[in-house]
């Protein structure tokens, strides 16, 4: 008999940062009492909720990876092409979610991305060919990803300049939650109603990305005016060395990062695990993710230095693990690789975001991210793709995660040739345009909210 009923998750109750300077009050229409204007921070604003069902999706996919190369009869290389063209199009698409968010706000332009990546993984769970799957997943919801991740980060980074890796760290652990959940959820689903119905349960999931978001409150910053619009910022930007050197070690990082999460179950069931044992070791890595991102936050504050030479130590630990995979045959050594694995790659995410308003500025952070994201769509479109070749070519994995260890490993090295990796803990600074004060400082919120 099969199940009637699937329980929903439980909400979130994790306690959320301060933020540094709230909104001014907004009066309502009629210019009367000035109504109480909470800091988005202390409301559900759905920024983790939307991380996770960006890369909850993402990382669960090599369940469904299995399920497509036995359906449609076709090599694991050709099937990697679905999830890295979805991750392409979500990075190589940013700068446009970026240039409508600075337009007209990051809510709408999150509501939409919602629609298409729904519509994406409906019209998915009617594809007859791979091909259809490379536009609906790949193409199709990869423009909704696109237009969702990039403009809520963002978003959130403009909210802070003290405790920004703690803030980031923890927006984010709703994709360690969501892949601790979803890689045996869609397992089971799949097991259930097959990898069609499956994606159609995904595609009702995806849309509770119009209600995350509803749920943003965008800030106007005093320095928008001063670093100028989207074509003067992208000017900057390409004349910013150290933004350039940034961006080059992130595409590095990229190109191997998602390898076990494409690759790892398929990995797994050529040393004859079962499905479900391979899944929940997918899970293991989420919860390690999960941990490590609040860790890898919490440090970011609290150690004296630049945040680079954490991001640094993160990307070479992830880099490592990586090239252990093949190595690793019992199912207690592949436990303890997974958790480290799972620990380090969590740990380098809300890092390797915080990052970056350090190089440019807060007031660029839309159009910074956007490109960052953009470059890094090269690594993402290539990274899976290559790891299944090499499979197909050698016959296991064993070349597959040795190489996307040493892509990581490189973009560790140029991590070190970023301003003040070296100096001393009290001469590093952020490299910031504007002042803290400046910084910091909030008007009122772009789209008048709170007018009731």
């Amino acid at each position: 008999m099969r199940p009637t009923h699937c329980p929903g998750p439980e909400p979130s109750s994790k306690p959320r940062p301060t933020l540094l300077a709230p909104p001014t009050p907004a009066r309502g229409r009629g210019g009367g009492v000035p109504l109480p204007h909470w800091p988005a921070v202390d409301r559900h604003d759905g920024r983790d909720w939307q991380s996770a069902l960006v890369f909850g999706v993402l990382r669960s996919f090599g369940v469904f990876f299995v399920e497509l190369v036995a359906a449609f009869e076709e090599q694991a290389a050709r099937v990697s092409w679905v999830a890295s063209i979805g991750i392409a199009v979500q990075q190589f698409g940013s700068p446009v979610g970026s240039a409508l968010s600075t337009k007209y706000g990051p809510r709408p332009v999150v509501m939409a991305g919602g629609i298409l990546a729904a519509s994406g993984m409906l019209l998915a769970s009617l594809a007859t060919s791979l091909t259809h799957l490379y536009l609906s997943i790949g193409l199709l919801s990869g423009s909704g990803w696109a237009l969702t991740f990039t403009p809520t980060l963002a978003c959130l980074s403009r909210y802070f300049s003290r405790r920004r890796s703690l803030a980031t760290g923890l927006a984010l652990t709703g994709v360690g939650l969501s892949s601790f959940a979803f890689a045996p959820l869609f397992q089971w689903l799949v097991s259930c109603y097959a990898w069609r119905g499956a994606l159609l349960l995904v595609s009702a999931l995806s849309l509770h990305l119009v209600a995350c978001g509803a749920l943003l409150r965008p800030l106007s910053l005093r320095e928008d005016p001063i670093v100028g619009g989207p074509a003067a910022q992208l000017t900057s930007l390409l004349h910013h060395g150290p933004f350039l050197r940034y961006t080059a070690a992130i595409t590095l990082i990229n190109t191997g990062y998602f390898i076990p999460y494409v690759h790892l179950l398929a990995h797994l069931q050529d040393l004859d695990w079962d499905p479900l044992s391979a899944a929940f070791l997918l899970s293991v890595v989420a919860v390690s993710d999960l941990v490590g991102r609040v860790v890898s936050g919490w440090l970011g504050d609290a150690v004296p230095g630049p945040v680079a030479r954490l991001l640094m130590l993160w990307t070479a630990l992830t880099g490592v693990s990586l090239a252990l995979f093949p190595v690793a045959r019992a199912p207690t050594a592949l436990m303890t690789l997974a958790v480290a694995y799972g620990f380090t790659s969590g740990a380098l995410t809300p890092v390797a975001f915080s990052v970056l308003p350090e190089l440019v500025g807060t007031g660029r952070i839309y159009c910074a991210l956007g490109l960052v994201q953009m470059v890094e769509s090269i690594g993402g479109l290539l990274g899976a793709p290559l790891s299944g070749y090499l499979r197909d070519v050698t016959g296991d994995y064993t070349v597959s995660f040795m190489v996307a260890g040493a892509f990581l490993l490189v973009g560790s090295g140029i991590l070190i040739t970023l301003p003040h990796f070296c100096s001393p803990a009290s001469a590093s600074k952020p490299w910031d345009l504007v002042t803290e004060a400046v910084d910091t400082a909030v008007s009122r919120t772009r789209d008048g909210l709170g007018e009731d």
